[in-house]
């Protein structure tokens, strides 16, 4: 910018009237030479006057292009700060989201102003129905103290963690309530209890095994000599084959528990599993071979080989085929579905087997006793069925899982790990004469 001084044009007017003036003064002698000199000094100060404004106005733009600079510099400075800011919002509250463990925030006043997708689930209320209610109140409606760990109203145990928030003062400000999902906890828990139990029962079983064996062989030994000699006495012989079954079903009786309390090592091989299937529902037609009762069988094309002991898997299977026509004593549909499967949390390929039945279903408290030797609801059993099938999945490093409502019929699922080179079985499902309906799935 060119900021050199511009007089207007009457002042140029009167400049060069008034050096006219002078010039005339100076003829008329020294009285006029001095007037000149002083307008012309008048005339010198106006020049550095205008000069020293001239010097001023450019270092106040050059000052104000600085400003400008700094203000354009220090506005992108807070955009990048404010869009890092939200970056970071939206990753903590991604983060907030992703949790599994339940979170909710009240403010001073106790009330709720934020909670995760987790807290949701866990109290089967949606964020609106919690924003602004006192987190005290939805403590006690919905996960109500009973001595002990709540339980979410979708039966899940909670274990419960608070803490108080404080600003950079140390005041504080509100507070954050986090709800834990401990079924795993609790599962491990009863896990470790069973295995208690049934590691002091195994010593003992074992001794008992011993010294009932002993005189088991000796009963059998005369039994079977009482058959041979009583060839001709068809009468008498029966009483000795009772004898012989008596003792049959008594060392039946041993096995079972020693598998229950001791299990052996699985013998480990490839095995198809609709073969497996199969054999098992021939096994354990005698229980589903009824008028009443349909068989409904589900095997997905895609279910691989199974890594496993096939005799101790079919027996798996055969006891809870069992266990499904049992509880339907007046008929009804037993399912049992195979297939490929993968776990929640880790996302491992499993494989899952699955009985279902139509029956009365499982009260609560008998939930945590299934599994257990001897325990049973029927008038006739020895309440073991079940506590091989856990025996023998545990063995083989999988994990049974019980579904049931009461009066519409359980489902339980073995689910076994699947081995990376597993390849797909070749599924090809012969009817048998118990199946009254039979499917395969594609």
């Amino acid at each position: 910018m060119n900021c050199s001084l511009v007089w207007p044009p009457r002042c140029r007017r009167i400049w060069r009237r008034r050096r006219r003036e002078g010039r005339k003064m100076a003829e008329h002698g020294p009285a006029g030479a001095c007037e000149l000199d002083l307008l012309q000094d008048a005339f010198r100060s106006f020049d550095q006057a205008a000069t020293t404004l001239q010097e001023s106005y450019q270092t106040l733009t050059a000052r104000l292009e600085r400003m400008d600079l700094e203000l354009a510099a220090s506005n992108e400075a807070l955009r990048l700060n404010l869009k890092e800011n939200e970056e970071m919002r939206s990753h903590l509250s991604a983060i907030l989201e992703s949790l599994t463990t339940g979170v909710i925030v009240a403010d001073g006043t106790g009330a709720i102003v934020r909670c995760n997708r987790s807290a949701e689930m866990l109290l089967g209320l949606s964020r609106n129905r919690l924003f602004g209610r006192p987190i005290s109140a939805v403590l006690a409606e919905y996960l109500p103290d009973g001595g002990g760990h709540p339980i979410a109203p979708n039966g899940i145990p909670l274990s419960l963690s608070r803490a108080v928030l404080r600003n950079s003062a140390g005041e504080a400000t509100g507070a954050i309530l986090l709800l834990h999902d401990i079924s795993a906890v609790r599962r491990l828990e009863e896990r470790l209890q069973r295995r208690d139990r049934l590691a002091s029962m195994g010593e003992m079983v074992g001794r008992i095994a011993h010294e009932i064996r002993n005189p088991l062989g000796s009963v059998e030994l005369f039994a079977s000599l009482l058959r041979r000699d009583l060839r001709d006495d068809p009468e008498r012989r029966q009483y000795a084959e009772h004898i012989s079954k008596a003792v049959e079903a008594m060392d039946r009786l041993l096995s079972n528990l020693l598998v229950c309390t001791k299990p052996n090592g699985p013998k480990a091989g490839w095995h198809r599993t609709d073969l497996l299937v199969q054999e098992a529902l021939a096994l354990a037609q005698h229980a589903t071979l009824r008028g009443n009762m349909a068989v409904q069988v589900y095997l997905d094309p895609a279910i691989p080989t199974l890594w496993c002991d096939g005799g101790q898997l079919k027996q798996v299977l055969v006891n809870l085929i069992l266990n499904a026509a049992q509880a339907m004593p007046g008929g009804g549909v037993l399912t049992l579905k195979a297939g490929p499967d993968k776990e929640a949390a880790s996302g491992q390929p499993v494989v899952r087997l699955s009985v279902s039945d139509q029956g009365d279903g499982i009260r609560p408290d008998h939930r945590s006793r299934l599994f257990d030797p001897f325990f049973t609801t029927k008038e006739e059993g020895t309440g073991l069925g079940l506590a091989i099938v856990h025996a023998i999945v545990e063995g083989h490093r999988g994990r049974v899982e019980v579904e049931s409502d009461v009066g519409r019929g359980s489902t339980f699922s073995v689910i076994l790990p699947q081995p990376e080179n597993a390849e797909p079985s070749a599924v090809s499902f012969q009817r048998s004469a118990s199946e009254k309906k039979l499917m395969t799935e594609s």
